[in-house]
Parts: C-alpha cells; structure tokens; sequence
C-alpha cells in the first residue's frame, strides 16, 4: 500500500496528545501529517488524499467542529473523527450533527481510535 493512500491528518494542540497518536497510527502503518493549531491546518491544501482527519475540538485557536464546517464549506468531504477532553453533551451534539465518523472522550483506547480509521479506508478504496 502506498503512503499516499494512508494520509492521516492530525490535529491537535497539545504535543504530548499528537505524539501519543502519531505513534499510534505509524504503528498501523498510518502517515500522520500533524498539525498543533486550526491555523497551520487550514493552510494545508491537499485534503483529497487524506483517509480521514483526526480532530482536537478544543484548539487554543479555534474550534474543531468550526475546522469541519470550513472543510465542508470548502467542498471537502473527508471523514472527521473527533477528539476532546470535554464531555458537555451539547459538544457531543454539535460535533455528531457535523458529520463525524468517530466522537472519542480522551483517554481513549488506541483500537476505538483505529477502527473508524480502518473503516474509512475500507470505504474509500
């Protein structure tokens, strides 16, 4: 399979969240391409390779579900799984409206993180 097939776009501001995950996702053979803020990943440009994205909903400079709204307002249809240490039901709520494949409450195990992933590719190709 090549690397272009298994772009996993990551973000996430807290270093330690996005190491834990690109381990994670080189470990099956995932290649992350890691982003510590909504700025630097709404300058990214090449969305169409990525299997899914894996968002943070609480960035310091934004907000995941807005990032996801962008995308789709953009005409970018890639598979969202989100990521939060918050557990308000109406965030639940918002992020599940947006569209997302997965919704995980950090800590979360590595395999509730794999299978959407495996789910997706499984779809696109």
């Amino acid at each position: 399979m090549s690397q272009d097939q298994n772009l996993v776009l990551v973000v996430d501001d807290d270093p330690g969240m996005l190491g834990a995950i690109k381990r994670l996702l080189r470990q099956h053979d995932y290649e992350p391409i890691l982003f510590s803020s909504a700025q630097a990943f709404t300058s990214h440009a090449d969305f169409e390779k990525a299997v899914c994205v894996i968002l943070d909903i609480n960035l310091k400079d934004g907000s995941g579900i807005e990032l996801r709204h962008r995308l789709k307002a953009d005409g970018i249809s890639v598979p969202v799984i989100y990521i939060t240490g918050n557990e308000d039901p109406a965030i639940r709520r918002a992020a599940l409206d947006s569209d997302c494949i997965a919704f995980l409450t950090k800590p979360f195990s590595a395999q509730s993180l794999i299978d959407p992933i495996k789910k997706a590719l499984a779809e696109r190709s």
